[in-house]
């Protein structure tokens, strides 16, 4: 499934969000790094979280798996000579013998072998050096938009629900989704979370191509993507703004190498 994002290339830098400026503040205040530290990034995407920190002069290696992808990343920092594009899986990837200060993944971590991903970010570090990880993922505050509730019964419909609770907790109420594997990696200990709630409002056709980003809208059946996607439009056709309101959820988790 991993593999599934190269295929959405094009689509990935437009249609996902920006991380909120805050997050990067956060990061920097909890990791203690500056520029020019050496950061190393797992699964860099089209740029998403390098050209932030890149613009802060850090010095970025960021492997892609994804052939595609990398490319996409390479265009969008070729104006930063300090960072270095590498496409590469994670695990497969032959480091430098310079350690790093910083090792952190964006949307990325739970896509890396679990048997490799904490032994190897540690051993990439300096002593006392840092690994931060986030997700962004929907979120479900007081009062989010309905049109949710309505297109999960198409979800459920069409066998392509899952087997989550409805409607799914608050973003206050859901546990860091990385401190307990952090900790108990025997790696690390987890020196401080941040979480930050955004929303962002979608056409439809703007929402369609931010499904067309997930993995598993890529990967679902050509039939049921294609009732799927008519149903969004009917439904926000129905609005007088024809917009919908999603929200963000974000929680960064940093812990320092012991």
């Amino acid at each position: 499934m991993r593999e599934t994002f190269d295929r959405a290339a094009s689509l990935y830098q437009r249609a996902r969000p920006d991380y909120p400026d805050a997050l990067y503040d956060d990061l920097l205040a909890l990791t203690g790094v500056v520029p020019p530290a050496r950061l190393l990034e797992v699964g860099c995407g089209p740029g998403k979280a390098t050209l932030p920190l890149a613009r802060r002069g850090f010095r970025i290696t960021a492997v892609e798996l994804g052939t595609a992808l990398a490319a996409e990343a390479r265009r969008r920092l070729a104006g930063f000579p300090h960072v270095e594009v590498v496409r590469s899986s994670f695990e497969e990837w032959e480091p430098p013998d310079t350690p790093y200060d910083l090792v952190y993944a964006a949307t990325a971590w739970k896509w890396v072998d679990p048997r490799v991903r904490y032994a190897k970010a540690a051993a990439l570090l300096r002593p006392g050096g840092r690994l931060a990880v986030w997700d962004a993922g929907h979120a479900f505050p007081e009062g989010f938009d309905p049109f949710f509730a309505e297109i999960q019964k198409v979800y459920d419909a069409l066998g392509e629900g899952g087997d989550d609770v409805w409607p799914p907790p608050r973003p206050e109420d859901l546990p860091d989704p990385h401190a307990a594997d952090l900790a108990a990696s025997g790696r690390f200990e987890v020196v401080g979370t941040r979480r930050h709630v955004w929303a962002r409002r979608y056409t439809a056709e703007e929402y369609l191509a931010l499904l067309d980003t997930f993995s598993g809208h890529i990967a679902m059946a050509p039939e049921r993507r294609d009732h799927l996607y008519a149903e969004v439009r009917r439904r926000l056709a129905a609005r007088p703004d024809g917009r919908l309101t999603r929200h963000w959820s974000t929680v960064l988790t940093v812990g320092r190498r012991v």
